[in-house]
């Protein structure tokens, strides 16, 4: 590959902060501030902070045509090529793992560190279920029901069950306001993104951040991560795929204690 991204970035951006660069992909159904809004301030006072809004999240319009990984991570690196950032760690949530990995893959000479939280390399036969229930949701337009379905499947136990009723109405309406737009179109890549040819060739330092409670990506698929990629991190935190909303400071101090050690 060049050591310069080949296509125009087309996917609204976000810029923030100084230092080393940092590229950051979203999970599916939400946005960079959904994914990262909690923490963007923090990463943002060490690095230079770039992030994409997946086609129908944030400012991207929705696509006319079915998402490909491929084209999210060369999205995710001409972002960095806008915004004139060489070289660069990927932070990946859920979805944006694979999207990480493939930008790593594609891009070898620009990525200096990953760092993958809730990630798959592929779909096993829950996520193939829940990613296809949530797409049909998604596409019907009831956006409560979505926010339903969403909240089920992605808090923990703990979190979801210490909800006071009139608390958990409030998060609903919350989720349900949020909803991406392209919710359907990003669920259905979940359901056929498969990066496990990439894995075996990834040399930078990688942390894989593996959710215990994880009702959407199992435990089993983020082993997976820090077993095939050489040399791999693996670190738990005891939450459902959304540790950003139930374990904020520990999901932050993770990541910037890794990337303080391994992305100068």
């Amino acid at each position: 590959m060049s050591p310069r991204n080949l296509i125009a970035p087309t996917f609204s951006r976000t810029r923030l902060g100084s230092g080393p660069g940092l590229l950051l992909a979203h999970g599916a159904g939400s946005s960079l501030a959904g994914t990262y809004g909690p923490v963007l301030e923090a990463l943002a006072a060490r690095h230079t902070v770039v992030g994409i809004d997946y086609p129908g999240s944030g400012d991207t319009p929705r696509s006319t045509t079915p998402l490909s990984v491929d084209d999210l991570a060369d999205q995710l690196v001409a972002a960095a090529d806008a915004e004139g950032i060489d070289r660069f760690a990927v932070s990946g949530f859920s979805l944006g793992g694979p999207v990480a990995i493939r930008a790593a893959a594609r891009h070898p000479e620009r990525v200096t560190a990953l760092v993958l939280t809730a990630a798959f390399p592929h779909r096993d036969n829950r996520l193939a279920l829940a990613s296809s229930v949530w797409s049909k949701i998604a596409a019907s337009g009831d956006r409560e029901l979505l926010a339903e379905f969403q909240l089920m499947m992605a808090l923990g136990t703990q979190a979801l069950e210490s909800m006071p009723s009139e608390q958990l109405r409030q998060t609903l309406g919350y989720v349900a306001a949020g909803a991406a737009d392209g919710s359907s179109e990003q669920t259905d890549l979940v359901g056929q993104v498969d990066v496990r040819d990439d894995l075996a060739g990834i040399t930078v330092p990688t942390l894989v951040i593996s959710t215990t409670d994880d009702r959407l990506t199992s435990t089993a698929l983020h082993r997976h991560l820090a077993e095939t990629i050489p040399d791999a991190q693996l670190a738990e935190i005891a939450t459902g795929h959304l540790p950003m909303l139930e374990r904020t400071e520990e999901w932050l101090q993770l990541i910037t204690d890794f990337l303080d050690k391994h992305h100068a």
